[in-house]
């Protein structure tokens, strides 16, 4: 009987310990296989995602992707984890490739893409950049001291906030801020119907303006804004398209840190004229001006989370920087790279920096890489990464990789990195998504 008990119990603890690894195993399984992959078209990678499990894939895209030299059938392929992977892409195209343990239990669908190699210009040259948004941007309520000696808040009382862009009043669209002023002073106090955005959203409220005691003018009580400008530094351009993309991350507004929608815009030739070093706990700057002398050398037509994206005119196709092949995220590496920036007149600059951390992005994310600037001229010049540098261009390996985004305030030696394909993806995708002020009420 204890003989019994004694085996009841060694078979519960294998049972238990062969559950534990299966399930670890799965967890494991799960977490190294991406929910997204982007490779280059004609080419093969390699993945290792050292697991356990033998496992059945299924694509519902056979013709752009092989696994192993092998087609992919339409039962699917087995194959065993714990053995590298090899892809080899075929054509340019999208496909879903479906994970299944032992062929059976769901383990995960990885989306793969595959773009086409190209090579780009690195550029690393700052610019002057313009924009005008699509919208009136409202950055602030306040009150209107009325006629009658009282105060009152009609935009606040029609539920208008900091952050909501206006592009309506009286079915009519606002082309800018004088435009709204045109639109209240006309009212004589009258309604105005105004329709706003906020986030994704689209709403409508109804504001009667008041004839201010001051002034005799009327106001609806908002500080707003239609436009912005600054320094940044181009990333890339496409030779064969003219399309350009620029800083790795969005242009926001200074006072609600919306993004700015563009209506339209244009970047500018500029020239570096002064640097303001960067120390702990204090961001450092490019200060630059404009060439407006010049033709302006392009136009954007988008704004992003990962940066401005536009066109170079005719005039500026034959920009001359050096052409890259392109880097897909697997291929970056932790080690030794260098970034293009220009940190003084109008002159480009290589700078080595070492990548400390690369990440392992499914989505697309301003973040992919932790970097250090390891170049003495760089150090001793701005003490590290400052603005204006965001969009500077990374090279690792011979190949354009991604963009300097942000500076860590603590540490300006060091910064996050895009990688490149994000940026290019946003470019194909055309949307009408820097600091004037004007008061409208």
């Amino acid at each position: 009987m204890h003989y019994l008990k004694s085996n009841k119990k060694k078979l519960f603890v294998l049972l238990f310990v062969c559950f534990c690894v299966i399930t670890l195993s799965y967890l494991q399984a799960f977490s190294v296989i991406p929910e997204r992959l982007t490779l280059l078209e004609g080419e093969e990678y390699i993945y290792n995602f050292k697991s356990l499990y033998f496992v059945n894939i299924k694509a519902d895209n056979s013709e752009v992707l092989k696994l192993n030299n092998n087609s992919i059938k339409a039962s699917g392929n087995y194959l065993e984890l714990i053995s590298p992977l090899a892809f080899k892409t075929q054509k340019k195209g999208t496909v879903k490739l479906n994970f299944k343990a032992f062929g059976v239990i769901p383990l995960k669908t990885m989306q793969v893409d595959i773009i086409p190699s190209k090579k780009l210009a690195a550029c690393g040259n700052t610019v002057g950049v313009k924009i005008k948004m699509d919208g009136i941007l409202v950055i602030g309520v306040s009150e209107v001291d009325a006629q009658n000696g009282m105060r009152a808040a009609p935009a606040k009382d029609g539920g208008i906030k900091a952050g909501d862009i206006i592009y309506e009043i009286n079915s009519k669209k606002l082309s800018d801020i004088r435009d709204m002023i045109k639109q209240i002073d006309n009212s004589k106090g009258g309604k105005l119907d105004i329709k706003y955005k906020r986030a994704n959203s689209v709403y409508t409220t109804t504001i009667c303006p008041i004839e201010g005691i001051n002034d005799r003018k009327y106001h609806i009580g908002l500080w707003v804004r239609d436009s912005t400008a600054g320094i940044g530094t181009l990333t890339f351009y496409d030779p064969e398209t003219g399309n350009f993309g620029a800083l790795g991350h969005g242009i926001t507004d200074v006072d609600t840190g919306m993004l700015m929608p563009v209506s339209s815009g244009e970047v500018l030739e500029s020239n570096i004229i002064a640097v303001k070093k960067g120390e702990q706990g204090t961001p450092g700057e490019l200060k630059g001006i404009f060439m407006e002398n010049k033709p302006p050398m392009g136009n954007i037509f988008k704004n992003d989370d990962f940066g401005i994206y536009g066109k170079v005119f005719e005039n500026h196709r034959l920009i001359k920087q050096r052409l890259y092949p392109i880097g897909i995220r697997g291929q970056v590496k932790v080690g030794p790279a260098t970034i293009l920036s220009n940190i003084e007149g109008s002159e480009i600059q290589e700078f080595s920096i070492y990548i400390e951390k690369v990440a392992r992005q499914s989505f697309s994310g301003p973040k992919g890489m932790v970097i250090r600037v390891t170049d003495k001229r760089l150090l001793n010049s701005t003490g590290g990464i400052v603005q204006g540098m965001s969009g500077s261009p990374i090279i690792q390996n011979g190949k354009l990789i991604g963009a300097v985004t942000h500076v860590l305030v603590n540490d300006p030696t060091r910064g996050y990195g895009i990688f490149i394909e994000w940026m290019l993806k946003n470019i194909n995708e055309k949307t009408t998504a820097f600091s004037g002020e004007l008061r409208a009420g």
